[in-house]
């Protein structure tokens, strides 16, 4: 490929592009770059909102360049307040090994092993000491460091800036120093961090870094960027049933964003399928070519078969959790909060009156609070169209509701 196809190749897609002059002008050298991209682990798992970014890095990969993934164990001690509206806990020492170790392991699954160099930023940040701290701090000032926007919005409110964190972006930053970067890869929130590695470049010799960011992905709840912490991630170890049924659950409008972030698919292909008015087809093609991707095509398949069989026939799932409970009469409400299948009494009932709640596939009949568990006989209880339980009838020494600890249920199985 010629320079300037490259060029097309590896910013399709971007938002900002600092300098497209500076891009092409490094990509005409002919020379591998570094492409530099760091990821904090500041959870065990990641989830599709990181792989946006990770497939900008696979295309620098395939284009012949050299990518560095970092993994920040030593800005993670720090805390970037990135989005946030104050300082985002630091993580203890071991937290963060235990978390550098998945990501390393995840970022495989898109990355290719034998094209990516890891490197923990601890290596070359750790070595500063309080002395390099302070040459690094006197290449930037206040001023500039207030132009951030969570900086900015926390100063003009009057909420409190820790001085430590002024020196996130400069350790992120300097960074790119350590490995001379010819480009830093990040989603939009990183912009301001990624702007001041290139901005404190020259002053150690080197040619400025160009900058790239990716958009951001939106969690399931279509509202709010994918985050673990709000709940509306899908994370990339996910257990295969659970992963499906969470991308099944997005809406229309937002599966074509996935499709655009976050699977191979070419334009024109995904312009003619939108025309044709069939987002369920589509949207099933999503979720098993994203399962294929994170686990393998044949899981992938006997995932979506029992989905359709489940959602679309109404059959009772393959497999679903077995509880073996003391037989008899047991209040079905109780049992329901017991079960973790309902929050309270009051939502357990709410949800009988609604016909959400199913007893061998039959509605339970609004009144009806009890529920009969012979000895040996298996009653199957469904909420709604994701959680189900078989319950078997046991002898005294079974499970009693009344008097042990309420269960846990994987009901995520049922859409295994």
């Amino acid at each position: 490929m010629t320079s300037e196809a490259d060029f097309e190749t590896l910013t399709r897609g971007v938002v900002d592009l600092t300098t497209a002059d500076g891009l092409r002008t490094k990509l005409r050298r002919g020379q591998p770059l570094t492409v530099k991209v760091g990821f904090d682990p500041t959870a065990p798992d990641m989830h599709l909102g990181h792989t946006v970014l990770m497939r900008r890095m696979r295309a620098f990969q395939d284009c012949g360049h050299r990518v560095v993934f970092v993994i920040g164990d030593f800005t993670a001690s720090i805390g970037d307040p990135t989005g946030k509206s104050k300082t985002r806990p630091a993580l203890s020492a071991e937290e963060i090994a235990t978390n550098a170790e998945t990501y390393k392991q995840q970022a495989f699954k898109i990355l290719d092993p034998a094209r990516t160099e890891t490197r923990l930023n601890s290596e070359w940040l750790s070595p500063l000491g309080a002395e390099g701290l302070i040459k690094l701090a006197a290449k930037y000032n206040v001023a500039r460091m207030l132009e951030r926007r969570e900086f900015k919005q926390r100063y003009e409110a009057g909420q409190p800036i820790s001085l430590h964190e002024f020196l996130y972006p400069l350790a992120q930053a300097y960074d790119s120093v350590a490995l001379k970067a010819d480009v830093e890869l990040g989603g939009t929130d990183q912009l301001f961090n990624l702007n001041v590695g290139r901005d404190i470049m020259p002053a150690y010799g080197l040619e400025p870094q160009v900058v790239i960011t990716t958009p951001l992905l939106e969690g399931t709840d279509g509202v709010e960027k994918m985050s673990k912490s709000l709940g509306n991630y899908i994370g990339v170890t996910e257990a295969p049933g659970a992963m499906f049924g969470k991308i099944m659950s997005i809406s229309d409008v937002l599966m074509w964003r996935y499709y655009e972030l976050v699977v191979d698919k070419d334009p024109a292909t995904l312009v003619a399928e939108r025309a044709k008015h069939e987002p369920m087809a589509s949207k099933l093609e999503l979720a098993e070519q994203l399962v294929g991707v994170f686990h393998d095509q044949p899981t992938a398949q006997r995932v979506s078969r029992e989905w359709r069989r489940v959602h679309q026939e109404r059959q009772l799932p393959t497999e679903m959790p077995l509880v073996v409970l003391r037989a008899g009469t047991h209040t079905l409400s109780k049992l329901l909060v017991w079960l973790g299948l309902a929050s309270s009494r009051s939502d357990a009932m709410r949800l009988i009156r609604s016909g959400a709640v199913k007893e061998n596939g039959h509605t339970v009949l609004q009144g009806l609070d009890s529920i009969l568990l012979g000895e040996g006989a298996d009653i199957t209880l469904a909420v709604g169209a994701k959680r189900f339980v078989r319950l078997r009838g046991g002898g005294a020494d079974a499970l009693n509701p009344s008097t042990d600890a309420p269960q846990a249920l994987d009901t995520g199985r049922a859409n295994a």
